[in-house]
């Protein structure tokens, strides 16, 4: 396998990111971002939904058009982005031309399939949800779960698509390819969406909803959120039914669509239905992430609990993304919710970053000063067939094997597991001891193992802290970048003989926050 091509939702920029949406971002970049570390061409394509309802209200409510306040909040989300070092290669805007285009294309394809009927209807919709709801769906009190409003009864003309007509086929591809739907516990609730799915309204009245793309040849009609938003997978890489791109035919199918739980019906029911009329090939997996709440409760603009990233970064001073990365990574397991507070992040970071990872490195290298002078001799070079190369080695399969399931933060814990191991290792041998006893050698091969462990340490952070990673590498005197490093490369003994380092060029990799250390240093 040589390409591999992963996308994220598109955000709605009716607001400003906040950490539920940088949530699936670092999600989707740390996965970028070690898949690079193993396949020859990755490409990651993120980007943001800017039609309907809530963007052409809100515009007007400013006295702005509607694409000024998609361009003000696209760059919002694009500034956000390269502050959390989101290594995305592409992102597309719904209002891009090139989008909108190929967008009218595919509802005219999906209408000479026969499956685009015009029809009367009256229902309960959800400017929220921008989307139609059962009554079956609504609350005792007749409100949108998720939005607790009460819907407006719309009645409309408007265009529908044979969603009904996939039913069978939808079933059956989920119930044999169980990779399909991830995590697995996820489709089961897909399964039963699907006992009762109806046909879908893909277009709005342009009286109702005038910002967005029109149906061609029919101007009293919007072309809906579904087709418009969801169809930016493939319009990114140039899909044309008629004369698709050669980029279009090297990365589809997507290897990976990270997106929330709370749309999950939308991408594993709408999504493929719409690209089996169009006869393409099905994502491999549709990856549903949890939420995060802020202090275990959900996020809320009347709560006033709303964060932004660069709220924390600002907060704890934090001269690089890295920590924040790495803790929402680790705050929950694969799919599942997760919790942001204050004290948590302090905890978790300088447990595994600063005590750790940091603190092993910066001690055994300080042995390697303090008893060899900075240098490694070509003696001190040990061997692959040691228990602790072995473990080495076993880490990287386990890390892969985590990846290859999508499980970021399981992932992450078999690194500590390592950094454990070898923590453990340097307090069982003792080097300091093995010094006082005047055994040089042995005590120059337990700080060689640990270095050369730190170097696997580091390649396989680097998707989670790749500033970190390099500083690393960096403290080893090691020129590569460890985000470049390929996985299936990374053999023992690397670590030439040489000089290594110096006592002044020790210093920690990673501050602990809100320590004594981090405030010294922001004093200094």
């Amino acid at each position: 396998m040589t390409k591999f091509y992963l996308t994220t939702a598109i955000d709605y920029v009716n607001g400003a990111p906040h950490i539920g949406h940088a949530y699936e971002k670092i999600q989707t970049d740390v996965l970028a971002r070690h898949f690079r570390q193993r396949y020859d061409d990755v490409y990651f394509l993120t980007g943001t939904d800017e039609h309907g309802i809530k963007i052409q209200k809100t515009s007007a409510a400013k006295g702005i058009t509607p694409k000024e306040l998609c361009d003000e909040n696209a760059n919002k989300f694009k500034e956000c982005w390269a502050g959390l070092d989101i290594s995305y290669n592409q992102f597309i805007r719904t209002t891009d031309e090139q989008h909108e285009q190929i967008v009218q294309k595919i509802f005219k394809k999906l209408q000479e399939n026969g499956d685009i009927y015009k029809h009367s209807y009256t229902g309960l919709y959800c400017s929220g949800c921008e989307s139609f709801l059962n009554p079956r769906d609504l609350t005792e009190d007749g409100l949108c779960p998720d939005h607790l409003k009460k819907p407006e009864e719309v009645k409309e003309e408007n265009y529908f698509f044979k969603l009904s007509k996939y039913k069978d086929r939808l079933v059956e591809h989920i119930k044999t390819h169980p990779e399909f739907i991830q995590p697995a516990f996820r489709a089961n609730e897909v399964l039963n969406q699907l006992e009762n799915i109806e046909d879908i309204s893909v277009s709005r009245s342009k009286e109702s909803v005038n910002w967005g793309i029109p149906v061609l040849g029919d101007d009293s009609q919007t072309i809906y959120v579904w087709i418009d938003a969801l169809s930016n997978y493939i319009t990114a890489l140039g899909y044309d039914p008629v004369n698709p791109s050669e980029k279009f035919k090297r990365y589809w199918p997507a290897d990976v669509q990270v997106i929330g739980k709370d749309i999950l019906k939308f991408h594993a029911i709408y999504w493929p239905a719409f690209l089996m009329s169009l006869d393409l090939p099905l994502p491999k997996t549709i990856f549903a992430h949890g939420w995060i709440t802020i202090d275990e409760t959900k996020m809320s603009k009347s709560l006033g609990n709303v964060i932004a990233p660069k709220d924390v970064m600002e907060h704890f001073e934090l001269s690089h993304p890295d920590a924040f990365r790495y803790f929402m990574m680790t705050a929950a397991p694969a799919g599942r919710d997760g919790n942001y507070s204050d004290n948590d992040f302090k905890e978790k970071v300088n447990a595994d970053l600063a005590n750790n990872i940091g603190n092993l490195l910066n001690r055994t290298l300080n042995m390697q000063v303090k008893y060899f002078d900075g240098e490694i001799k070509p003696e001190f070079i040990t061997p692959a067939d040691n228990e602790i190369a072995k473990a080495a080695l076993a880490a990287v399969q386990a890390v892969k094997e985590r990846f290859d399931k999508f499980e970021v933060a399981e992932a992450a814990q078999e690194i500590v597991n390592f950094s454990n191991t070898v923590n453990k290792y340097v307090n069982d041998t003792a080097p300091w001891g093995l010094a006082k006893e005047e055994k040089m050698l042995e005590c120059a091969q337990v700080l060689y193992n640990v270095l050369e462990s730190m170097r696997f340490i580091a390649a396989m952070l680097a998707p989670y802290c790749p500033n970190i990673a390099q500083d690393v590498y960096t403290q080893l005197n090691l020129e590569a970048n460890p985000s470049d490093v390929k996985l299936d490369s990374l053999k023992w003994a690397q670590i030439p003989a040489g000089k290594i380092t110096e006592k002044e060029k020790i210093k920690p990799v990673f501050l602990r926050v809100d320590s004594e250390i981090a405030g010294a240093a922001k004093k200094g």
